[in-house]
C-alpha cells in the first residue's frame, strides 16, 4: 500500500541495542550501590574509638554505602564517649547495624562476643541491632573503681538514673523494649544472643558477615533513619569494604588505658628521677620524657582526678630526695605509699556523667609501687657502697702521690705520675728534669706539686 512507509529494521536494531545496554547499565549500577562499610571496635570505649566510628560513618555517606556495620566486642568504657557514639549514630544520614560478635576480617566470626555495659547502649542505639551465637549483652551498671571500690552513694543514685533514663529513650526511639532495656543498668542483667532475640532487645542473631547480609535484607528489610529518610536494605552479596583504625588510632587506643596510662607516668617519672641523680645518661631523661607525656595524654583523656595526679607527683618526688638526704629509708616508704594511694584515687570519682569509669588494677598498682621500691632502694645502696669506696680515678688519687719531672719546672713543666704524663705547676723554686716532687693539689688540667725532701734525680 502506498502511502505507509516501511520500517527501518537497522533504527529498531540499535534502539533495543541501546534500550538494553541502558538496563544493564542500571543493573550494575544498583549492583555498585550495594556496598557496605565495615568497621571493627574491639576494646574499651575511650575517645579514639568514638572518633574512628565518625569517621567511618561520614566515610560511608559520602561514598555512597548502603549501610555501616559495626563489629563490636568490648567490657564496656567511658559513659560520656557512650553517648557521642550514639549521637552519631542519630545525625547518621546512613542505616547503622552493630553486630556483637568477634568479627574477624574477611567476615567469619566466633563465639563470645561481648557488648558489656557501655556497648549495650551502643548496641540498642543502631538502627538494627544483631549478634552472634554465644555472644552475650548487658551489666550496664554504674561502677567505678577507687579507695573503696563502688560509687558514693549519692552518685550512685543520680548517675544510675541518669544512665536508666538514656537507655530507655534509645530503647523507646529504636523500638525496643524499654522496661527490659533499663533492666541492664538497675539490675546489671546480662543476656544471651537468643535470649535478646526472644526479648526483643536485637534484630537479628547471625553467624557471619554474610548471613548478616541475607538476614538484614530478608528479616529488616528496610530501616527509618533519624533523618526521616527510609533506606531500603538491599544487602544480599553486597560488596564489603573495610574501615580499619589508623596506626595511630590504634596506639591511642592502647594507651588509653588505666594500667598502661599509670605505667607510662611512673616509668616517665623513674626515667627522668634517673637523669638528676646520673646527668649525662642522656636515655633514661628521653625515654623518660615521652612516657611522662604519653602517660599525661591518657590520663587527660580518661579524665583522671588531679588529686591522685598529684599524689603520684608528690611519690616520685620524695623517693628522687632520698637519694640526696639521709632519711634511712622513710622518704623511700612515704613516696611508694604516695604512689599507692594516687593509683587508687585516680578514677575515683564519679563526677561529669562518667557512669562507666575505670579502675587501675590492683597488680598494676603492686607491680609499679613494688619496682619502684627496689629500684630505689639498689640506688641507694650503690651510693652508700659508691662513699664507703676508696677513689680509684681523679684528681684525689693523685694527691700526695710521689711525682718523676720530665721538663724542668720553672715554675711550670710536666711530670709523670701515676702512669700518666700531666702538665704542672711548682709551688717554689725550680726543678730539674729526674727529680721527684709531691702532688700536693690541681688547677683545671695542671697539677701543683712541691719537692719532696730528700728527692733524687733519676
Amino acid at each position: 500500500m502506498k502511502g505507509i512507509a516501511k520500517p527501518n529494521i537497522a533504527l529498531l536494531i540499535f534502539s533495543f541495542t541501546l534500550c538494553f545496554l541502558g538496563l544493564l547499565g542500571l543493573s550494575s549500577a544498583s549492583a555498585r550501590e550495594a556496598e557496605v562499610l565495615v568497621l571493627r571496635v574491639k576494646g574499651e570505649i575511650v575517645p579514639v574509638v568514638a572518633d574512628y566510628i565518625e569517621q567511618g560513618i561520614r566515610r560511608a555517606e559520602r561514598e555512597g554505602a548502603s549501610a555501616v556495620i559495626i563489629g563490636l566486642e568490648t567490657p564496656g568504657g567511658l559513659y560520656k564517649t557512650t553517648q557521642e557514639i550514639v549521637q552519631s549514630f542519630l545525625a547518621a544520614d546512613v542505616p547503622v547495624v552493630v553486630y556483637v560478635a568477634h568479627l574477624e576480617e574477611g567476615g567469619r566470626s566466633a563465639c563470645g562476643g561481648w557488648a558489656g555495659s557501655a556497648g549495650t547502649f551502643i548496641t540498642l542505639a543502631a538502627h538494627v541491632a544483631a549478634m552472634a551465637p554465644g555472644s552475650r549483652i548487658g551489666a550496664a551498671h554504674p561502677v567505678a573503681v577507687g579507695p573503696q571500690g563502688e560509687l558514693p552513694e549519692s552518685y550512685e543514685k543520680k548517675i544510675t538514673e541518669d544512665a536508666a533514663a538514656f537507655i530507655r529513650s534509645i530503647a523507646e526511639r529504636r523500638g525496643r523494649d524499654p522496661k527490659l532495656a533499663e533492666l541492664a543498668v538497675t539490675e546489671s542483667l546480662s543476656w544471651t544472643a537468643e535470649e535478646a532475640y526472644k526479648a526483643g532487645l536485637v534484630d537479628l542473631v547471625a553467624s557471619d558477615l554474610q548471613t548478616l547480609l541475607s538476614e538484614l535484607e530478608e528479616k529488616v528489610g528496610k530501616v527509618k533513619l533519624d533523618t526521616g529518610r527510609e533506606v531500603l536494605l538491599r544487602l544480599r552479596g553486597a560488596e564489603i569494604r573495610w574501615h580499619k583504625m589508623s596506626p595511630i588510632q590504634k596506639f591511642l587506643q592502647v594507651i588509653s588505658d588505666p594500667n598502661i596510662a599509670y605505667i607510662l607516668l611512673s616509668i616517665g617519672s623513674i626515667g627522668l628521677i634517673s637523669e638528676i641523680a646520673h646527668p649525662g645518661a642522656v636515655f633514661p631523661g628521653v625515654a623518660g620524657g615521652i612516657s611522662l607525656f604519653l602517660g599525661l595524654y591518657s590520663l587527660h583523656v580518661l579524665d583522671a582526678w588531679w588529686a591522685g595526679i598529684l599524689l603520684l607527683i608528690l611519690g616520685f618526688a620524695l623517693l628522687l630526695a632520698d637519694l640526696f638526704v639521709t632519711s634511712h629509708g622513710a622518704l623511700t616508704a612515704g613516696g611508694i605509699a604516695s604512689l599507692v594511694f594516687g593509683a587508687l584515687m585516680l578514677f575515683s570519682r564519679a563526677e561529669g556523667g562518667e557512669a562507666f569509669a575505670m579502675g587501675v588494677s590492683p597488680w598494676a598498682i603492686g607491680i609499679v609501687a613494688g619496682g619502684a621500691g627496689a629500684f630505689f632502694a639498689f640506688v641507694l645502696r650503690a651510693i652508700i657502697r659508691s662513699y664507703r669506696r676508696p677513689e680509684t680515678g681523679g684528681y684525689g688519687v693523685l694527691i700526695g702521690k710521689t711525682a718523676t719531672v720530665r721538663t724542668p719546672l720553672r715554675p711550670k713543666g710536666t711530670v709523670f705520675v701515676h702512669g700518666e704524663l700531666w702538665e704542672a705547676v711548682l709551688e717554689e723554686g725550680s726543678a730539674e728534669a729526674g727529680e721527684e716532687v709531691i702532688v700536693v693539689g690541681a688547677d683545671g688540667l695542671k697539677l701543683k706539686v712541691k719537692k719532696k725532701e730528700g728527692g733524687e734525680r733519676r
